[in-house]
């Protein structure tokens, strides 16, 4: 089901980790931004959208990862866009059966497999470099482009209705989760984003987070905040004082912490690999 956030701005959320779709309504049709998981969710998005006599026109995709490159045959033709980053790693990461295999993986582990739609899988036409706004006529939605938790990661600025579609950032469930497999320096990326979407917070009323709960008017700056303030804590080895994590955490959410955890563990071999480097070419 839909629910409005803002004037011709709609958000259908997945029962899987909370999953947040969002629907831009423009002149002759809508713009589908990370549509959603499942065959029957996905299914019902496109009855709304039929039942109000609206198409899809225009789609785009966050970033790579699996579940904000997903499609129906419903929804249509349209094309799917993305940054230029964004579609070519959706690419290799999908091309071939390895590339299949390793979703189909992950599904299974997940226990969606089968209930999720696959074979429009990663299909993203990629924007040229550089592109600043979706191509589309609607309401002007501005790209923010940059490389924390994902390569080409963007976040969207639908800028008449005041709406930020983050993409998997200002979660609150959700800690920063940071791309450990191929960012150079995945702390830096990921603060140097924040202080993007803190240029842009002006213009902010309301937050939709890849997953979790939409934030109102003054959220949006909170969570860069709290994003900001775990990040920090990784750089600098502290156990962050984060309510994602530990006895805080939302039910049903506990697992987070291990995501927490796996994070730390990792950063702490790159910083003794990385120590190990420097010390070897002194």
């Amino acid at each position: 089901m839909l629910r409005q956030v803002a004037a011709g701005v709609l958000v259908h959320t997945s029962e899987f980790v909370q999953t947040n779709g969002v629907v831009v309504h423009g002149r002759d049709g809508v713009l589908l931004i990370d549509p959603g998981i499942q065959h029957h969710e996905l299914a019902c998005l496109a009855d709304d959208l039929s039942g109000a006599g609206r198409s899809v026109v225009a789609g785009f995709a966050t970033h790579p990862d699996w579940d904000h490159v997903l499609w129906h045959s419903r929804l249509g033709p349209a094309p799917r866009y993305g940054t230029a980053r964004c579609a070519e790693t959706a690419r290799e990461q999908l091309s071939g059966p390895e590339g299949k295999a390793l979703v189909t993986d992950h599904l299974l582990e997940t226990e969606i497999a089968g209930q999720v739609p696959t074979d429009l899988l990663g299909d993203i036409t990629a924007l040229p470099e550089g592109t600043e706004q979706v191509p589309w006529d609607g309401p002007r939605t501005r790209i923010i482009e940059h490389q924390a938790h994902a390569p080409g990661h963007a976040a969207l600025l639908v800028e008449e209705r005041g709406v930020l579609v983050a993409g998997d950032m200002l979660s609150d469930v959700l800690v920063p989760m940071l791309d450990l497999e191929g960012g150079a320096d995945p702390i830096e990326d990921y603060l140097s984003a924040l202080r993007l979407l803190e240029e842009a917070a002006d213009d902010v009323e309301f937050v939709v987070p890849g997953h979790g709960s939409v934030g109102g008017p003054g959220q949006v700056r909170a969570r860069i905040e709290l994003d900001r303030a775990y990040v920090l804590a990784l750089r600098e080895g502290r156990e962050p004082s984060d309510p994602r994590i530990g006895p805080s955490a939302r039910p049903g959410w506990e697992w987070v912490a291990d995501v927490h955890e796996g994070q730390r563990r990792r950063l702490a071999v790159r910083r003794e690999r990385d120590g190990a480097d420097r010390t070897a070419g002194d």
